[in-house]
């Protein structure tokens, strides 16, 4: 599957111009780098996708400690990939993924979007990349949650005064704040050298 370049999204740090068609992610193709386009284009670790593919073979490649089979597949933001050493998807201020060397290799930040109650009084958790998991926690709606690769919770970060935050979308995007207070739908966020009301959808607790 493939799509051309300049319906790409802008947050793939690849160029403009080039060859006319580039790998589409299989899944959140505007939210997410497809592995080879992580691989060959921002990790610089083949020069091509068949090089990719013969590393797919040797199972050298995980997202979030899973095999990696097709080389489509999608690295979504804050996922753990592993290639020659873990690295977490993140983004710059100029709205571009990029690849950071994971201080946590174990874990994946996750924020929770939707939440739904099911059976025997269980909670469903939605994420931001497209995940789901089942649990009794007292977690709320904009709240923040450290999975290891079992899907397992490690720890729970409220949304709430004092936390540290990421931008994930917006002016502000790939910026890091503090949150000084919380409203309906927003919050105040406390740069270095600014403040700004931002809605609860754009950021994440840390």
């Amino acid at each position: 599957m493939y799509q051309t370049r300049q319906k790409s999204t802008t947050k793939m740090p690849i160029p403009r111009k080039g060859t006319k068609y580039v790998a589409k992610a299989l899944s959140h193709p505007q939210d997410s780098v497809p592995v080879v386009v992580a691989v060959r284009d921002m990790l610089k670790l083949a020069h091509t996708a068949k090089e990719v593919k013969e590393m797919l073979k040797s199972k050298m490649l995980k997202i979030n400690g899973r095999q990696v089979n097709d080389y489509r597949e999608s690295i979504k933001l804050f996922n753990i990939f592993e290639a020659d050493k873990p690295y977490v998807l993140s983004l710059l201020t100029t709205g571009r993924f990029v690849f950071e060397e994971a201080k946590k290799k174990n874990e994946r930040l996750c924020k929770v979007v939707n939440k739904h109650l099911v059976k025997e009084g269980k909670i469903q958790l939605n994420l931001h990349d497209g995940s789901n998991i089942l649990t009794k926690e007292k977690i709320t709606v904009g709240d923040s949650v450290y999975l290891d690769f079992e899907n397992k919770i490690k720890s729970h970060v409220p949304l709430e005064k004092g936390k540290k935050i990421f931008i994930m979308s917006g002016k502000y995007i790939g910026y890091h704040g503090v949150i000084k207070a919380l409203h309906d739908g927003s919050v105040d966020v406390e740069f270095d050298d600014s403040n700004a009301a931002l809605d609860k959808s754009q950021v994440v607790a840390l």
